[in-house]
């Protein structure tokens, strides 16, 4: 082996721990940044997987007619408040309702999909505004035209969409703020009613 002339790296004390290159020291907060990045991309994940099943479940449907979204994901599942009078009559000239009082929402409880949707087309074919178009949070078997007992013609104006449809029951309820009536169509509704 060749032998090399001794040099001033040779010869260094003990009490020095570093001669030439060396590495810095750790770097503060590493694991934090990490952490937080890691937290962000899990968020955007989890988000956009969210939308992405919900958009392919059918539970998005963009046919809104107002500005009062929130019926359409009212639950289908209403608490009567009364049972209608034997008194009431069905209303059923749809140019005596003011639209401007009277909101029609239409919630599908089915797995049918368009169904709310082929039941606003029938309502507006026969006269009648309908704001509101949308899917129900919850499935149920029978079709109910629920309506707000605020006002005392409003019974009568439930009758006549009900008549419309093909509906049998009807009932006042305050589980949907914001609509005058609620047509919750179940899996009994046909669109041919």
């Amino acid at each position: 082996m060749a032998k090399f002339p001794t040099d001033r790296f040779d010869g260094v004390p003990d009490s020095l721990l570093r001669v030439g290159a060396h590495r810095t020291g750790a770097k503060r907060h590493t694991g934090l940044i990490v952490f937080a990045w890691a937290a962000l991309a899990t968020g955007i994940l989890v988000g956009a997987g969210i939308i992405t099943l919900t958009a392919f479940n059918g539970s998005f449907q963009f046919t809104s007619g107002s500005s009062s979204a929130s019926s359409a994901t009212a639950t289908a599942t209403a608490t009567a408040t009364s049972t209608p009078s034997p008194t009431a009559s069905a209303l059923t000239d749809p140019s005596k309702v003011d639209p401007a009082k009277t909101t029609i929402t239409i919630l599908n409880a089915t797995t049918t999909p368009g169904l709310a949707s082929g039941a606003g087309t029938t309502l507006r074919n026969a006269g009648w505004t309908v704001g509101n178009e949308g899917n129900a949070s919850s499935q149920v078997s029978t079709s109910v035209v629920y309506y707000d007992d605020s006002a005392a013609d409003n019974e009568s104006i439930a009758l006549g969409v009900a008549k419309s449809l093909g509906i049998d029951t009807v009932q006042a309820s305050t589980a949907f703020p914001g609509a005058t009536i609620t047509v919750v169509l179940g899996a009994d509704f046909t669109a041919s009613s």
